[in-house]
C-alpha cells in the first residue's frame, strides 16, 4: 500500500539530499504558539462525514469551534461555536450517524472556590441544534447541579441511540449513578444507583455497570456489584500510592474475565482475572522488566474481542495492517484514531520527533491512504529536530533518563563551542517527557537553545520504587536530580555554563524558581509558566475539595516544611533575572501563586516581570495567550542568554 503523504514526506527527503543541506532558519514566534488548526478529527459510524474540533484566531475574536465535513460532497459546516477564552472543547465522539456528543470544560466558581466543571452536549447535525444532556426531567430529578457531567461510562453501539453516563447528585450523601440516556428524548433510567464513596464505574460489554471504585480519603476498594443483588463484594483494597494498587481496565467480551493494572516485580503491568472466581486471582498478561505497561486496552466492538493490550495489537490481523501502516508512512508513529462501523473507512494520526502530526484517510476497499490535514501547518518536519534519549547519575547514583534536543546542525563531535542551554523539567510531578514532539521544545531549539529534559525521580512510568521516591519530595532529592542533570550537560561541553536558564510550568515552573533559590550561581535566568511558588498555600487551597488527603499524602501535611520548601519563602536568595506567567482562571495553580512571588520579588528589588494573562487557563488553551506567553519568551531568553538568531546554520547531508 501506498500513501501520497509517504510519498510527500519521501519527496521533501530526496530534496533535502538533493541540495546537500539544511537549512535552519528562525520561524516566526507564531509557528509555535498557534493552537492546532484542527485536531481530533473522527468518522462518523458510516463512514461519510468527519468531525474536527478547529480553532479561529481573528483581530476581533478568539473561537473554538466544532466542524462537520461530508466525505461524499465536500459540504463543510460548523455546528458549535464558542469563544475558547470561556470554553474548551476536549473531545467529540460520534453517537450515531446523525448525533454527536461534545465534552467541553469551563472555569467557574462554586460557593466561592475556584472550579472547573465539565459538561455533556449532544449535537444534531442535521439541525445544527446542540443541549446539555442533563437538562428537562434529568436536571429536575437532581437535588443539586453536578461539578462534572462529561463521564460516558459506554457507549452502546448495539443500541447506538443509548449511552450510560456517570452521574451525581441524585441524592446529598449518595456516590456516583449511573444513568442510561436515551438520545431520541428526555427519556432516561438509572440502573444502578450511587453509594457513599463511590466516584467512578466500570462497565461490562454487555453495558451492564460490574465495577464500582469506591474512595474514603486515601483508602480505595474496588468492589463489583453482584447480579440481581444490592449487594458488592470487594475485590481489592489499597492506600493510594501503595505496592498494593490494583486498577481495573476494562472487559473482554466474556462477562467475567477483567483486565486490570497492577505492580509486577515492582513495575506496572496488565493482568487478567475471572470474576466466576470465589477469591478472583491476577493473571499476568504484558509486562516490561524496566518500564511501566501503560494501563489501557483496546476493544473491537464488530469483532467482540481485545485487539490490543498495552499499546501493542494481540490480533494478528490488526498487527499486520499496523505493519503495513508503518510500511507506507516510515519513520513516524502511526496511529488509527477512527474507523467507520464497517472498519472500511479509517483516520490515522501520523506524528514523529520532528513531525507535530497530520491525519490522513484510508480505505481498505479501495486500498488508498491519502493526506487530509496537518495539525501545524508551519512547523515543517525538516526545520525540526528530534530528542536525543539520554542519561545520568544522580549524586546517590540513581539513574536520571531525559532527553537532549539541540538545534538543527549542531554534532557535538565537531563543535568546539557550548550552547545558551534551557533545563526544562517537567510539570506534574508525577507525569514524565518521552521522544514525542513537543511545541515548547522545538521554539527553544529552534531559537539556538540545547534543551534538556529529565525524568527525575517521582515520574511517573519507571515503577513503584522510583515513584515513592517524588512523594512529599519538593525541593529535596527531585531538585537535586534537575541540577544534577544541569552540571552533568556542562561536564558534557554541551552547555555554556555562563548561558542557562531554566524554564518550566506548573510544578516545572515551582523546579525552575526552586533552582534559583538553592543554586543561585548555577542559572542565569528564571522562567515560570503557572508555577507554584508557596507550597503550604497550595495543600490548604484543597480543603475544599474531596481529594485533600490525597493530596497532603502526596506532598505533604506539615505546613512548616512545606513553607520552607516554597520558592515564595526565599525570594531574596534569587539573584538572576526572572519571568513570571500566569492565567486568571487556572484551576489547577491559582494564580496567586504567581502575583504573590512577584510582589515578594519585587519587594527584594529582584529583577521580575510578571504577566498576567486574562481569563487564561493552567494549558494556554488560547492563540492569543500562547503568542503573549512565547513572545515574552523569545525576548526575555535572548536578553538573558544573548543567543544569535540561527538564520544560516546549514548541515551537510550525507550522500
Amino acid at each position: 500500500m501506498k500513501a501520497l503523504f509517504g510519498w510527500l514526506l519521501l519527496a521533501a527527503f530526496l530534496g533535502a539530499m538533493l541540495c546537500g543541506q539544511v537549512i535552519a532558519k528562525e520561524l516566526p514566534v507564531a509557528a509555535f504558539a498557534s493552537a492546532p488548526s484542527v485536531d481530533k478529527l473522527r468518522l462518523s459510524p458510516d463512514g461519510t462525514k468527519l468531525s474536527m474540533i478547529q480553532t479561529v484566531d481573528t483581530d476581533e475574536q478568539e473561537l473554538v469551534l466544532v466542524k462537520l465535513y461530508d466525505l461524499e460532497t465536500g459540504e463543510q459546516r460548523f455546528l458549535v461555536k464558542a469563544d475558547s477564552k470561556d470554553l474548551t472543547i476536549f473531545s467529540v465522539i460520534w453517537a450515531n450517524n446523525t448525533q454527536l456528543l461534545m465534552r467541553a470544560a469551563y472555569a467557574t466558581h462554586r460557593y466561592g472556590t475556584p472550579v472547573s466543571e465539565t459538561r455533556l452536549m449532544v449535537i444534531d447535525i442535521e439541525s445544527g441544534r446542540n443541549k446539555s444532556i442533563v437538562s428537562g426531567q434529568l436536571q429536575r430529578r437532581l437535588v443539586r447541579t453536578p461539578q462534572f457531567q462529561s463521564n460516558i461510562v459506554d457507549l452502546m453501539p448495539a443500541d447506538e441511540h443509548k449511552f450510560l453516563l456517570a452521574l451525581d447528585g441524585f441524592n446529598n450523601e449518595s456516590g456516583v449513578s449511573v444513568v442510561k440516556v436515551n438520545l431520541n428524548g428526555e427519556r432516561y433510567s438509572i440502573i444502578e444507583h450511587g453509594r457513599k464513596g463511590i466516584y467512578d464505574w466500570v462497565a461490562d460489554r454487555q453495558y451492564r455497570p460490574r465495577i464500582a471504585l469506591f474512595r474514603d480519603d486515601t483508602r480505595y476498594e474496588i468492589k463489583e456489584k453482584l447480579a440481581d443483588s444490592n449487594d458488592f463484594r470487594t475485590l481489592w483494597q489499597f492506600e493510594i500510592f501503595s505496592g498494593d494498587e490494583v486498577w481495573p481496565i476494562g472487559f473482554d467480551s466474556e462477562p467475567n474475565i477483567l483486565y486490570v493494572s497492577a505492580y509486577h516485580d515492582g513495575r506496572l503491568a496488565i493482568f487478567r482475572t475471572d470474576l466466576a472466581e470465589a477469591t478472583p486471582t491476577l493473571q499476568l498478561v504484558k509486562s516490561d522488566a524496566n518500564y511501566d505497561v501503560p494501563a489501557d486496552i483496546d476493544y473491537s466492538w464488530q469483532q467482540q474481542k481485545i485487539i490490543a493490550i498495552g499499546g501493542d495489537y494481540v490480533d494478528p490481523a490488526h498487527e499486520l495492517f499496523q505493519k503495513s501502516l508503518d510500511a507506507a508512512i516510515p519513520d513516524a508513529d502511526n496511529h488509527i484514531v477512527s474507523t467507520s462501523h464497517d472498519q472500511n473507512r479509517y483516520i490515522v494520526e501520523s506524528s514523529s520527533a520532528t513531525m507535530a502530526g497530520s491525519y490522513l484517510l484510508g480505505d481498505r476497499k479501495g486500498k488508498s491512504l491519502n493526506f487530509l490535514i496537518d495539525k501545524f501547518a508551519s512547523l515543517k518536519p525538516e526545520l525540526m529536530v528530534a530528542k536525543q534519549k539520554i542519561s545520568y547519575q544522580a549524586r546517590d547514583n540513581l539513574t536520571i533518563e531525559g532527553f537532549l534536543t539541540t538545534p538543527l546542525g549542531y554534532e557535538q563531535a565537531t563543535s568546539e563551542t557550548t550552547l545558551p542551554t534551557i533545563i526544562f523539567p517537567h510539570g506534574g510531578p508525577i507525569s514524565f517527557d518521552d521522544e514525542d514532539f513537543d511545541y515548547w521544545t522545538q521554539f527553544f531549539a529552534n531559537r539556538g537553545f540545547a534543551v534538556l529534559q529529565m525524568n527525575f525521580r517521582g515520574s511517573h512510568g519507571y515503577g513503584f520504587d522510583f515513584m515513592q521516591m517524588g512523594l512529599q519530595g519538593w525541593g529535596l532529592q527531585m531538585q537535586d536530580d534537575v541540577e544534577d542533570g544541569t552540571r552533568w550537560l556542562i561536564k558534557q561541553g554541551i552547555a555554556d555554563p555562563k548561558r542557562i536558564c531554566i524554564v518550566g510550568a506548573s510544578y516545572g515552573g515551582y523546579a525552575a524558581l526552586m533552582g534559583a533559590v538553592k543554586t543561585p550561581e548555577l542559572y542565569q535566568c528564571v522562567v515560570s509558566f503557572a508555577g507554584v511558588t508557596d507550597v503550604e498555600d497550595l495543600v490548604k487551597s484543597y480543603r475544599n475539595f474531596t481529594n485533600y488527603e490525597v493530596v497532603k499524602k502526596q506532598l505533604g501535611d506539615n505546613f512548616d516544611l512545606l513553607e520552607e520548601r516554597s520558592p515564595l519563602t526565599h525570594a531574596e536568595k534569587i539573584q538572576v533575572p526572572v519571568l513570571l506567567v500566569h492565567g486568571t482562571k487556572d484551576r489547577s495553580v491559582p494564580v496567586k501563586q504567581s502575583s504573590a512571588m512577584y510582589r515578594a520579588l519585587k519587594k527584594h528589588d529582584k529583577d521580575v516581570q510578571y504577566i498576567e494573562l486574562e481569563d487564561g487557563d493552567h494549558y494556554l488553551s488560547t492563540n492569543s495567550h500562547r503568542l503573549q506567553t512565547f513572545q515574552a519568551m523569545d525576548i526575555f531568553l535572548k536578553q538573558h542568554l544573548k543567543v544569535a538568531a540561527p538564520t544560516q546554520l546549514t548541515t551537510v547531508v550525507a550522500e
